[in-house]
């Protein structure tokens, strides 16, 4: 068996496909979908990150604004940028690009966001909303790009048993929720650094996500034969043979294509997801205004 390739940029193509007529049908209302991001620091992951969402604006026709950020800047300036774009009635998303520099609060600058402008879907308000099992609000991206790609590779979510690697509330947690409540309809187990024989719980898995960033962690016998496997992993490993000097990796080692049924690549699969998600989240906030 090899794996069926679960290509995260055909799949975030034909998200972009429907957001268009979407985004038209906003401006002949006079109202421009808009997205502000806050960078924070110079970490090059994170500068590449925003372009790449900064791009998917241009080429749907998303206002973008950039928000560029020393890495030293005082709190009350951040908290007073944040409070000054939730006033704005002409910006519906705000995301503050992670990781912060180290000594920043995260978490509380993400409480300080306009819940209906939470394009991350990171705010109480909205994770809040899927501890409740509602889906209809702003999702988190990633989670809500893996759940959009398994419907459309046509995986079978209702009733099967899905197991989720990492708990953090980017991912594993969210993920867990949203594959759980009414309209998924799976079963799911979460495991993590705490877990006990990991592998053999991974191994009762038909769909098996990985979100750890531990390069490799997910071997070939820890994996169903006909499993669904999700790599949320983006790590960066030396390697002597790229110009760079390193290539990316993901959590689940190359081998298990050899097993599963189907695999999302690293990069190409979700990564793209996500983005596509944070248009279709800053669209809806726009459709909401």
């Amino acid at each position: 068996m090899v794996a069926e390739r679960l290509d995260g940029r055909a799949c975030a193509a034909e998200v972009e496909s429907t957001l268009a007529a979407r985004i038209m049908a906003l401006k002949t209302k006079g109202v421009e979908p808009h997205l502000a991001v806050i960078i924070v620091g110079e970490d090059p992951a994170s500068k590449v990150y925003v372009s790449a969402k900064q791009s998917a604006c241009e080429r749907l026709g998303i206002k973008s604004t950039k928000y560029s950020l020393v890495s030293d800047v005082g709190k009350e300036e951040l908290i007073k940028l944040v409070q000054t774009l939730n006033a704005d009635i002409d910006v519906h998303g705000i995301l503050i690009q992670s990781p912060l520099p180290s000594g920043m609060d995260e978490i509380g600058l993400t409480e300080l966001v306009d819940p209906s402008k939470d394009v991350d879907g990171f705010h109480p308000h909205n994770l809040g909303r899927l501890v409740q099992g509602r889906t209809d609000g702003l999702l988190p991206c990633t989670p809500s790009g893996i759940i959009r790609m398994l419907e459309w590779a046509g995986a079978k979510l209702a009733g099967a048993r899905a197991v989720v690697i990492g708990r953090s509330r980017v991912v594993g947690m969210p993920l867990s929720l949203m594959l759980a409540a009414r309209g998924c309809d799976a079963t799911v187990s979460i495991v993590h650094s705490k877990t006990e024989d990991i592998a053999s719980i991974c191994r009762d898995a038909d769909i098996l996500v990985a979100a750890v960033g531990s390069p490799g962690l997910v071997k070939s016998d820890w994996v169903k034969s006909g499993a669904v496997v999700i790599d949320v992993g983006v790590n960066r490993i030396p390697d002597s043979n790229k110009e760079r000097g390193w290539s990316l990796a993901g959590d689940v080692d190359p081998e298990v294509s050899e097993k599963a049924s189907m695999l999302s690549p690293v990069p190409g699969g979700v990564g793209p997801m996500t983005i596509a998600m944070l248009m279709t989240n800053t669209v809806s906030s726009a459709e909401q205004y």
